[in-house]
């Protein structure tokens, strides 16, 4: 009894991360990162392989840390909630949530599928609105809290051939800033990130160099950096940058 105590003390006095989407690129970047720095981390993607590794890979580097990793497609609101309630379960209380998942699917909006379309938003903005729809009440509850919602350089203007991922992304920037208006008041913060190219497997095959790129590392360190600042302060925009410009 007194080591489910002691258990259960320590998981109040951690920090608790969760991440969508976070098998590889940005997300796994960002997991690292804040693995590194002593967080507990739950986190999805749809690979069990890439999961299972990096889960293995965290455990052996922090082995005081708990590490929660499940498949999850975000496409599916009802695997999204299921999710969050086991994140919720193993961790007790969550401190930080990045909704990370997205999807690209080319083309332009004329002929694009609706299959193609639907897909686009459920997993780009739908799956976010579960998650935090999930874990905001616990925020609320310990009023406080930080929410970043990875939108991008899309959410900001459409480039060519983006369709549906343009809209979604501007979607998705509209609902980060609804969303950041509602939850002020409960001290809970919201940021919207804004990355652009980053050096990641949508970018496989591209004739590119790599300094062309933003390394998906930044984007994690920006996002730490950020949720060290004081209660009093929150960023609402952060948008990134190739420093040669966007590709």
């Amino acid at each position: 009894m007194v080591v489910y105590s002691l258990i259960f003390l320590i998981l109040l006095i951690m920090k608790n991360l969760v991440v969508s989407g976070a098998s590889k690129g940005i997300g796994r970047a960002i997991v690292e990162h804040f693995a590194k720095e002593g967080f507990n981390v739950s986190f999805c993607s749809r690979n069990s392989e890439n999961l299972n590794a990096l889960k293995e890979r965290l455990q052996e580097l922090y082995p005081k840390q708990v590490f929660l990793a499940l498949v999850c497609d975000v496409s599916k609101p009802n695997e999204v909630r299921d999710f969050a309630r086991k994140s919720l379960e193993e961790f007790g209380h969550i401190d930080l949530l990045v909704n990370n998942a997205g999807v690209f699917i080319p083309g332009s909006l004329s002929e694009m599928s609706s299959e193609d379309f639907k897909l686009i938003f459920d997993t780009n903005v739908q799956s976010a609105f579960e998650l935090t729809k999930a874990l905001v009440p616990s925020m609320i509850k310990q009023k406080a809290g930080y929410i970043f919602n990875m939108s991008s350089i899309a959410g900001l203007s459409a480039y060519p051939n983006g369709g549906a991922y343009n809209v979604s992304k501007h979607a998705l920037t509209g609902y980060s800033k609804t969303l950041r208006n509602e939850l002020k008041d409960y001290h809970i913060k919201v940021s919207t990130v804004y990355p652009g190219a980053t050096l990641t497997d949508s970018w496989s095959g591209v004739d590119l160099p790599e300094e062309r790129f933003m390394p998906a590392e930044d984007i994690a360190k920006i996002i730490f950096d950020i949720y060290q600042l004081s209660d009093r302060t929150v960023v609402e925009d952060i948008v990134l940058r190739p420093q040669l410009g966007d590709i």
